[in-house]
């Protein structure tokens, strides 16, 4: 599957800061690939409604069950409460059984600087995984 290029929700002034996370999740098996590619779609859909949502992008590597993530949005609060609401609240319980691995990064940048750049949140998501933290 292709990149789900950057979709931008809403454009923040740019003098404000955006609140980003970065994330990638390795599924067990195979058999497990199309249901969390299917999940994590409804998820990703939901961001375009999502208050406080300033865009994302998704990458699907299925062949590697590797699955990655990428959004902008105006505070931690935003990001969370999305979180929180359905359908990603279940989708992301549900599929937990069948995550292998995941790791998650978050840092502020100016919202100028959107979208941001998959090298550097691959980077990011790199160092938090060496870190272990």
């Amino acid at each position: 599957m292709p990149t789900l290029r950057w979709t931008t929700v809403s454009t923040p002034a740019p003098d404000t800061e955006a609140f980003v996370m970065a994330s990638r999740f390795e599924v067990r098996s195979f058999k497990d690939v199309p249901r969390f590619l299917w999940k994590s779609l409804a998820a990703w859909r939901q961001v375009s409604g999502a208050p406080g949502a300033y865009g994302a992008s998704l990458i699907a590597e299925p062949l590697k069950r590797t699955f990655w993530t990428l959004s902008a949005w105006e505070d931690e609060s935003a990001l969370y409460t999305y979180a929180r609401t359905e359908p990603h609240r279940s989708v992301m319980t549900g599929l937990r059984p069948t995550t292998k691995e995941s790791v998650f990064t978050f840092w502020q940048v100016p919202a100028a600087g959107l979208p941001i750049d998959w090298n550097d949140a691959r980077r990011r998501i790199a160092e938090q995984a060496r870190s272990g933290a």
